[in-house]
């Protein structure tokens, strides 16, 4: 660790240990990463284990209903300009996924850490953060967390007086209403494209009014708080007011409101946005996500969209048509089993794409396209779809496990 003083009692170095061991014994049996079920052995040894590890690294907790992966990696590529960054890079963001990204991570100055919506008031709690960065909270996983209010109260509780900064998103009322509770908030004006989960006020359950960009409650006076940093169209616009480029290599608006955001984390570590930007620019693509790959000749470009949030943004950067377009919808555990928020994505958007259809949930999906007067193909599988594809860069646009599958099948 960061620091004089080893923070590990022998337990907490016993606990380390062992959970390496299967995390390393899970890879060999060729079950993924190991980080989640070496992390669990870890705690289960020493269940203080995620906070001794977090005790002398500065850390950063980036938690959202989309964009926290990709977010977390921007903000990790920033702080690396001033020390040695361990991170949860892979997403392995609920604690034991987290205690053992920790435990990789001796030499860190920094750990940047996504958590999930659920988990961030306890993770909160076990690392003493400087900084949480709070991005967005919409409609996802609807069996799991059903309910956007109550997760944005929770926040709120967790968060209250935490000595933390909170980089918030000032344009996500339910991010406002969650980080109001903070002593110490840095509003950041990164947009919100998805509003449907932000029409009643969350304080009061008031009908909420939105001229233009702003916001505010007609009934209870709750308003979009000014912010001291904004996106603006390819800048950053800092608190003195200087517009800085972003540079990325990852596609789209979405992702450019993350660099903002990431920017004005780093600045509170003394990284200047010039340099946190210019670094963000190393990274290409997160977990698989934005990859172009080669396919049976053809090049794929592969897009993760697990919520409706998440597909508006990801329609938004792709190419126009005729360009092919796969969707691949599963509803496992990680997904969440219930479809029914495919009947809050608008597919018109889609109007002039060839769309082809596979995945577990293929044909839940095919109803909605028929009742948004798609043409569409259903597929039995990849190589079917690609096999069907008219010329050009093929998109493919699929959600949680269905990506996984993807990329296993792609050989990525």
């Amino acid at each position: 660790m960061a620091g004089n003083s080893d923070p590990l009692t022998p337990r907490a170095k016993l606990a380390v240990t062992a959970g390496k061991a299967v995390a390393a014994a899970s890879r060999a049996a060729g079950r993924g990463s190991g980080s989640v079920i070496g992390g669990r052995v870890a705690l289960k040894l020493d269940p203080d284990l995620l906070a001794r590890l977090a005790q002398n690294l500065d850390v950063v907790l980036v938690s959202a209903t989309n964009g926290k992966t990709t977010t977390t990696r921007l903000i990790a590529e920033a702080l690396r300009a001033a020390g040695p960054v361990v991170s949860n890079a892979l997403g392995a963001n609920m604690p034991a996924g987290i205690t053992s990204a920790l435990a990789g991570g001796s030499e860190a100055k920094f750990g940047v850490i996504e958590v999930d919506e659920k988990y961030l008031a306890g993770v909160a709690r076990d690392t003493s953060p400087k900084c949480i960065a709070l991005l967005n909270l919409s409609r996802d996983q609807l069996d799991r967390a059903a309910e956007t209010r109550m997760l944005a109260e929770h926040w709120r509780e967790g968060l209250a007086g935490s000595k933390a900064v909170v980089v918030a998103n000032c344009d996500d009322p339910l991010v406002v209403w969650a980080a109001s509770s903070s002593p110490n908030v840095i509003w950041v004006a990164a947009g919100q494209m998805w509003k449907d989960d932000a029409w009643s006020c969350p304080a009061c359950g008031g009908v909420m009014q939105r001229p233009g960009d702003d916001w505010f409650c007609g009934e209870c006076g709750f308003r979009r708080p000014t912010p001291t940093w904004a996106l603006s169209g390819d800048h950053v616009l800092d608190p003195h007011g200087s517009a800085w480029p972003i540079h990325l290599q990852l596609p789209g608006r979405a992702n450019k409101a993350n660099a903002a955001s990431s920017a004005a984390v780093a600045a509170v570590f003394g990284v200047p946005p010039q340099v946190a930007l210019e670094r963000m620019y190393q990274v290409q693509a997160v977990a698989g996500r934005y990859d172009v790959v080669q396919f049976q000749n053809r090049d794929l470009r592969l897009l993760l969209a697990k919520n409706p949030a998440g597909w508006l943004e990801t329609f938004s950067l792709i190419d126009p048509p005729p360009a092919p377009v796969i969707l691949s919808v599963n509803a496992r555990g990680a997904d969440g089993t219930d479809t029914s928020w495919l009947w809050d994505v608008d597919y018109t958007r889609l109007t002039g794409h060839p769309i082809f259809v596979i995945g577990d949930r293929k044909l839940d999906l095919a109803v909605r396209l028929e009742v948004a007067n798609q043409h569409f193909q259903v597929c039995e599988n990849l190589d079917q779809a690609v096999q069907m594809c008219p010329p050009g860069r093929i998109e493919v646009i699929a959600n949680y496990t269905a990506f996984q599958d993807l990329r296993r099948r792609v050989g990525n």
